[in-house]
Order: structure tokens, then C-alpha cells, then sequence
């Protein structure tokens, strides 16, 4: 059987035996089966959320709310996911936010929120295998481990997100043809973050400014059509980026003939109908080093930023008394902004998740007054 890491390693000896002499149970089946069993544990001895609730962590100053309330447009096509001691490890923390689009959006988005943790936690298992960091997880962290320890995640982000793709494609039972979602992740591990990001949800960070005041730190890029570089690789692929007459300046990906499916988005996981004409579901896979200035980061999807900015997301976060309430009030904020800028066009499905690094904010902090 292969190595697992030695945190992982008696519940994979557990299931290796529960198999017996099953000797068509591969390793990548007993591996993907363990972190599944994490994962059922986790919802269970509730380290795991996935619906807006509140999370407070006994063995740490972690604190997550999240909050997702229904649009105008039918079934909430939204999902997010927190997941403490992630990998059984008690200094890791797992967040995903997930936008679907498309008349199988919500049941897409569901299955990848579903699939992401455990398939993520398999292949970054199987990863560590391979290289002798597995056994250096206990030692004092350096420049050089960090930047290894990233390039396991990035690997293991790039593998989990093409996986779930094919899956999809090829799944007997939902059609991803016309359909997809965004997937926007995060794993803290200790200090470090790093974020995988497919779509236009978007990660901002709140962080304090040398003159004391608390700014945005935008950790993504909203992948549009618009992008110079995601343009020329769909136009490259035969694929078209242009806008309908009646919305000016949202561009939108289509085929090289007819009008389907003008997607909003240059990568997502689904979609297949324009994957081969240019749209794509490889993530973009960075990483921050988190420092005593960085208190929040925000995970939204769309429906927030397309009447929020970053400025004013942080501020209304940052002045909520009441931390469990910061996702609520957040979403409670653009519902309010929907309705006040969006006049005539129907509310998108609106979701939030805010995790904390602290157990308060630093007293020194002057929340700024949001631009209007």
C-alpha cells in the first residue's frame, strides 16, 4: 500500500483492511475512500459547514461565518463549505464557494463542493507520498519548505479541479453540456494561504496599511471574457467573446456558430459544450503568507461584487459587532445594493464566507469610510 502521511496513515491501514483481499481496491481507491471518511467524520463532529452558519474553533482563534440567500432567478444555484482541521490536521482550514449557472447549475455546484475537499485531500496525500516533505510537516517551516509545501497544493489544486471536470463530463446522470459552476477555494495551513480559483468569485483579504487604516487586498482575478489573455485563448480556439446589444460591456463567451451558451465567465468547471472552443476549468493557484497586519479574508461570489467593492465589503465586515453576523450583514448589504443600483434586472443568488485569523480585531485599526 502507499505511504500515506503518518496522521493518515492508521485510518488508510483501517480501510486497506475492511477491503480484505479485494485486490481490485487500488491504491488511489483506498486513498480517495480514506479522505472521504474524513470528511464524513468532519460533518459529523461538526468541523464541517456548508450552509450559512457560524463557526468558532475551540482549539484555535479561527472564526468563520458564512451566509447564502436565495436570488430572483429560481433555485439557489450557490453552495460554500468550511471545513476545520482539514486533513486531520489541526492547523488547516478548508473554505469553498461555488456559483452555478446553467439548468443543472445547482446540482453541478453541489457535486463539486461535494467532490473538491475530499479530492483535493487525496491527491495531496498521494503528492506528499512522493517527496520526503511528508515527513518534515512537524519541523520548523522555512522559505524553501513553504515554496515545496506550495508547489504540492498548486499540483494537487491543478489535478483535483481536472479530475472533477472529466468526472462531470463523463457522469451518467448530470448533463455539465450546457451547464457548469465557478469553484473558488482556500486552504490556511498555520500561516500560509493558498487559494485555487476558477470563475469570478472573488477572495479579498483585509489587511492594515502602514498609517494604520484597514484596506482590501484583492487574492484573485475575476476570470472574464473581457481579459485580454482569456480572450485571445478562446478566439485562438474558434471561440467567440462579444457582448448582446441589450448589455453593453458584459462580455461573453459562445460557440463559433449560433447563440449558445454566452457564458460570463472564461473558465469554469462544466460547460463542456465550449471547452474545446477556448474555456477552460484550470484554476489560478497562488499563495500569501499570512502576517499579524492581515485579519479577514471574504470568499463571494459574484453576486456580492457586482454591487460592492472591496472597499466598502471590508468595511461593512470589519464594523459588524457581532462576527457572526459579518456574512449575513455582508449579503444583507448587496441585497439592499441590488435593489438600489440593479433596478429591473433580477437579483443573483448572493453567498458569503468571512474567516478570521484573530480573536479581534487589532485596537489600533481606523476602519476607513467606503468610496461611494
Amino acid at each position: 500500500m502507499m505511504f500515506f502521511p503518518s496522521f493518515l496513515d492508521g485510518l488508510a491501514r483501517t480501510v486497506s483492511m475492511k477491503k480484505g483481499k479485494n485486490t481490485s481496491s487500488t491504491e488511489d481507491d483506498i486513498g480517495q475512500e480514506v479522505a472521504e471518511t474524513l470528511a464524513k467524520d468532519a460533518k459529523k463532529n461538526d468541523l464541517m459547514l456548508s450552509s450559512s452558519a457560524t463557526f468558532k474553533s475551540n482549539k484555535s482563534n479561527k472564526f468563520a461565518s458564512i451566509c447564502s440567500k436565495r436570488g430572483q432567478k429560481g433555485i439557489n444555484q450557490d453552495c460554500t463549505i468550511v471545513w476545520e482541521e482539514f486533513g486531520c490536521q489541526e492547523d488547516m482550514i478548508f473554505c469553498g464557494i461555488f456559483d452555478g449557472h446553467g439548468p443543472w447549475g445547482h446540482i453541478i455546484a453541489k457535486r463539486v463542493k461535494q467532490s473538491v475537499p475530499p479530492s483535493l485531500l487525496c491527491n495531496w496525500q498521494k503528492a506528499l507520498a512522493l517527496t520526503s516533505l511528508g515527513q518534515e510537516l512537524n519541523t520548523e517551516p522555512n522559505r524553501s519548505t513553504r515554496n515545496h509545501q506550495f508547489d504540492i497544493w498548486k499540483q494537487s489544486c491543478l489535478k483535483t479541479y481536472a479530475d472533477i471536470d472529466q468526472e462531470l463530463k463523463h457522469h451518467p446522470g448530470i448533463d455539465s453540456f450546457h451547464s457548469g459552476t465557478t469553484a473558488l477555494t482556500i486552504i490556511k495551513q498555520g500561516e500560509h494561504l493558498v487559494i485555487a480559483n476558477v470563475g469570478d468569485s472573488r477572495a479579498v483579504l483585509a489587511t492594515i496599511s502602514d498609517d494604520g487604516n484597514l484596506i482590501p487586498f484583492q487574492l484573485t482575478i475575476d476570470f472574464k471574457p473581457n481579459i485580454p489573455e482569456e480572450a485571445e485563448r478562446i478566439r485562438r480556439s474558434q471561440g467567440r467573446v462579444s457582448c448582446l446589444r441589450d448589455e453593453p460591456g458584459v462580455y461573453r463567451v459562445w460557440m463559433p456558430k449560433g447563440d449558445a451558451p454566452g457564458l460570463a465567465v472564461s473558465r469554469a468547471i462544466g460547460d463542456h459544450c465550449v471547452k474545446e472552443f477556448g474555456l477552460i476549468s484550470v484554476p489560478d493557484v497562488t499563495q500569501r503568507n499570512i502576517t499579524n497586519k492581515d485579519q479577514f479574508v471574504i470568499l463571494a461570489t459574484d453576486g456580492v461584487w457586482d454591487v460592492i467593492s472591496n472597499e466598502e465589503a471590508v468595511e461593512i465586515v470589519c464594523s459588524t459587532d457581532d462576527r457572526e453576523r459579518s456574512a449575513k450583514r455582508l449579503v444583507q448589504c448587496a441585497m439592499r445594493a441590488w435593489r438600489s443600483k440593479k433596478r429591473g434586472i433580477a437579483m443573483d443568488d448572493i453567498s458569503a464566507i468571512c474567516l478570521f485569523f484573530h480573536p479581534k480585531l487589532f485596537q489600533e485599526v481606523n476602519p476607513f469610510k467606503a468610496s461611494k
